[in-house]
């Protein structure tokens, strides 16, 4: 967790967060002019009603004291309704300054490579979007102008208390630097706290969406109990740094309120020796007494709010720094000429690739081979011979180290990232659907794909009967993962989207290692459809499904160690007719 390192680092932090709301600068400079006005109108009231009882009441002018009450209750509402406009008006603030920072960052976060979500839990991330921007909203609704206007406040009841008995001031202020004092531990005791819940609320939203997201395997293997202890213990550690917090309030408050107290009482002894020692001056004793009592209440009541403001600033700085952290995240693919590609040929080029995901183990060595445009070529080989990482590679998911890929004789590296995608399309073992409709999960939300076109393809891939059968057809909800289908309902669902966005390169990996029998002859009768013409690869695990690609490549430890049709690769007797050969057999023997 980004941790506050230092005042200075604190200042320029406040000041990026301040910067944030410059597209709303007339809201927050709104809000600035009604502070200070605030802070004008507060200190009034006391000042009138202190005369009210020192003066008119002593001499009975029942005129003045109606108009002077009249007065009060006037100022009693305009600042009424300077509150309720100046709480609006922070409120709006932080939510404005908040829904801009996140629509900035969920962007962010898409534009970052997928290395990145390997190396940090989806937990971490779904706190910055959320829980920490929350805090940053109060920067602004509890923070910025409520501290301004504390201090404006206390500067103006301070220059009337002087103006009006300035050896009482300094008598009713006496406790003050025990206040201070006090404020000061408070600050850095709950500033603690609250890095400490950040950090807390961060490893308890990791735990709950990966262990609801793996409940499958959770129940599976009956670890119910033992993680709900997990859970428990973390729980446990987020409630304590709660109540750290909560100890820090529950002695601080009673401290002010004490030193508020015992200030009233200097200032009632005051006031008493005043007129014990001959002071005949009578009337101005009274009034500066009733207006100091009120000056006090208006005095420590924003010093210990502003403890409290203060920290709600310091909370909203912590969550502020671990969102521009992951702004500050530059972990992004590096785009140089970006050439916009239009139609393709689909020739694509490996030359001397090397390829490491952590750049210390290859997992890659140095791969030489060449589609060509309509060719399909199959990648067949043990689990982590580095076959899913040549499809990782072509669509730039994650960067290589060494050597050149090509698409129609162009570095993939100098095209456009958006242009490249988009005329590729990859149909995954790991089917991924939104909990949405059939139709959205299809198309993505891409209103340039009609529904005809859908249901045509739905039909030349033997889906169509499938979806129609589903209560609201192609509006069927399919729930969060597709949890509703089945796993080769899932892959045939996958298959469609990829096929309706009609792409130049089609990439199926793994594709058909998770369905029936049924289900691959519909997508073996569809991939048939689909290849022709088109530059495909596909990543197999069933050999019987590739037979008739042109080109099929063995690979082993991130090396391609044969090359060429089934037919000739049978016949050389080596890895790929070893590797068919086995699976024939355990074929057989699970047909009897």
């Amino acid at each position: 967790m980004t941790k506050v390192k230092s005042k200075a680092w604190d200042f320029q932090l406040f000041r990026r967060v301040l910067a944030t709301s410059k597209p709303h600068r007339s809201l927050l400079l709104s809000g600035v002019l009604l502070t200070v006005l605030l802070a004008i109108l507060s200190p009034l009231r006391p000042f009138i009603i202190g005369k009210l009882v020192g003066e008119y009441v002593y001499i009975k002018d029942a005129s003045a004291l109606l108009n002077g009450t009249l007065l009060v209750v006037g100022i009693l509402l305009i600042e009424s309704i300077m509150l309720i406009a100046l709480s609006y008006i922070s409120s709006d603030l932080g939510q404005r300054v908040v829904k801009d920072l996140r629509d900035k960052l969920f962007e962010h976060i898409n534009r970052l490579r997928l290395r990145y979500f390997d190396q940090h839990p989806i937990g971490m991330l779904v706190t910055r979007s959320v829980s920490d921007m929350e805090t940053i909203a109060e920067i602004f609704s509890q923070g910025i102008l409520v501290i301004i206007g504390d201090l404006l406040k206390l500067s103006g009841v301070l220059c009337f208390m002087f103006y009006m008995n300035w050896e009482l001031t300094f008598v009713v202020l006496i406790p003050i630097p025990l206040l201070i004092f006090s404020s000061n531990i408070f600050k850095k005791a709950i500033k603690n706290s609250f890095q400490e819940v950040r950090k807390q609320v961060s490893s308890l939203n990791t735990f709950v969406q990966e262990h609801i997201t793996g409940m499958n395997v959770v129940q599976i293997f009956s670890r119910e109990d033992v993680e709900a202890n997990k859970f428990k213990k973390i729980n446990d550690k987020h409630k304590k740094a709660h109540i750290k917090g909560i100890m820090a309030y529950s002695i601080f408050f009673p401290v002010v309120e004490t030193l508020s107290a015992l200030s009233i009482a200097l200032l009632v002894l005051y006031s008493v020796r005043t007129i014990s020692y001959g002071n005949t001056d009578y009337v101005k004793v009274t009034t500066d007494m009733m207006s100091f009592i009120l000056y006090v209440h208006m005095l420590f009541r924003p010093i210990r709010m502003l403890a409290d403001r203060f920290n709600t600033l310091q909370m909203g700085l912590v969550g502020s720094a671990r969102v521009f952290d992951l702004l500050d995240n530059t972990e992004f693919i590096l785009q140089n000429d970006q050439i916009s590609l239009n139609k393709i040929r689909g020739e694509i080029e490996f030359n001397n690739v090397h390829f490491s995901y952590d750049e210390v183990h290859q997992v890659l060595k140095g791969i030489s081979f060449k589609v060509s445009p309509g060719q399909t070529i199959a990648v067949v080989g043990p689990t982590g011979a580095g076959k899913t990482s040549l499809i990782n590679l072509i669509s730039r998911f994650y960067e290589f180290q060494a050597g050149d890929i090509t698409l129609d004789g162009k570095d993939i590296r100098s095209i456009d990232l958006s242009s490249l995608r988009s005329k590729i399309a990859i149909v995954l073992q790991d089917v991924f659907l939104y909990n949405a409709s059939i139709l959205d999960n299809i198309t993505l939300g891409n209103k340039n794909i009609p529904k005809e076109k859908i249901i045509q393809s739905a039909k030349l891939v033997g889906v169509h009967d499938f979806i129609e059968s589903l209560e609201g057809g192609y509006d069927f909800v399919v729930k969060e993962r597709g949890g509703v289908l089945s796993t080769g309902q899932r892959q045939l669902i996958s298959f469609l989207r990829a096929y309706v966005y009609d792409p130049q390169v089609l990439i199926l990996d793994e594709a058909t290692s998770s369905i029936d029998s049924e289900s691959e002859e519909l997508i073996q009768s569809a991939t048939f459809e689909l290849t022709r013409n088109r530059t495909s690869i596909i990543i197999a695990h069933r050999l019987s499904t590739i037979k008739n690609a042109d080109v099929i490549m063995v690979m082993d430890d991130g090396l391609i160690v044969e090359s060429g049709s089934h037919k000739e690769l049978i016949g050389l007797s080596g890895k790929y007719a070893t590797l068919y050969h086995n699976q024939f057999l355990k074929e057989l023997e699970s047909e009897y």
